[in-house]
């Protein structure tokens, strides 16, 4: 049944597991005040809840997340510091309550990942994705820097050399690549990864949770220090991108459906 539904975020309670939608399709699922809302209310319930051994985090129709919303960093951009400082700790609030939520929380990858999105996928315990889905820390061609803790994840997950073509070009990188460095658990067919979700779920469920919650916080432990400075180093660099001319270029660029002209800005300083 539906435990929860607001416009952005659907919670479907199954009895052992809650999978929650993030509804936004028509924009590529990008991230929004609703669906934080909707996201932070059912990592509550799995851990109020005994009897839920998992979440299963997913995006409405052929995407999972296209990360934060261009319209909004424009927002932020005439904003202060301190006040873009405090818009980020939002998202890292978000990302935290996924690490921290007692039950496995399994994203499940259709299309792709991009931005914060793929900030939200990773800091999953499992990542399933359908063949073909597209990985891409975007940050970079818009002028702006990676938050919500992907940085963390991608030098914890992938060798350096891939994290750092990753984060500094801003291409995509395919589910088959990624899968074979270890940063995907599971492949499907396209339409098929939300199947493997509910298999996964099912394993979880079965399990002792008070053993898998008290495994979920000794693995978080033992990153921990290092990934909350890593939240306060990303927000703070953050922050500051988002009142540079790179920005102003990189966002104005997407919005118009142009490529951006860094260079120019190079020969400008």
């Amino acid at each position: 049944m539906t435990a929860l539904t607001n416009p952005h975020c659907e919670i479907s309670d199954l009895g052992d597991r809650l999978v929650v939608e993030n509804r936004n399709a028509a924009r590529r699922n990008a991230l929004t005040p609703e669906f934080y809302d909707g996201l932070h209310q059912a990592l509550r319930m799995a851990a109020d809840e005994p009897r839920i051994g998992a979440v299963i985090l997913m995006g409405e129709g052929e995407f999972f997340c296209a990360g934060g919303d261009l319209n909004m960093l424009i927002t932020a951009q005439q904003m202060d510091e301190e006040s873009r400082r405090a818009r980020i700790d939002a998202l890292n609030d978000l990302i935290r309550a996924v690490v921290r939520c007692p039950r496995p929380v399994i994203a499940v990858i259709e299309g792709g990942a991009a931005g914060a999105g793929l900030s939200l996928a990773l800091a999953c315990d499992m990542v399933i994705s359908a063949r073909g889905a597209q990985f891409t820390a975007a940050y970079v061609n818009a002028g702006l820097v990676p938050d919500g803790g992907l940085t963390a994840a991608l030098a914890a997950g992938l060798p350096p050399q891939m994290a750092a073509q990753m984060a500094l070009t801003g291409q995509p990188v395919d589910a088959e690549r990624l899968h074979a460095l270890g940063l995907i658990n599971e492949l499907t067919e396209p339409g098929e990864a939300i199947m493997a979700a509910m298999a996964l779920a099912d394993r979880l469920s079965q399990g002792p949770a008070d053993a898998q919650a008290a495994i979920k916080r000794l693995l978080t432990s033992a990153r921990e220090a290092a990934f909350e400075a890593q939240l306060t180093a990303e927000r703070d660099a953050m922050a500051h991108a988002l009142a540079t001319p790179e920005a102003a270029e990189g966002i104005g660029a997407f919005l118009g459906k142009r490529a951006p002209d860094f260079r120019r800005l190079r020969e400008d300083t």
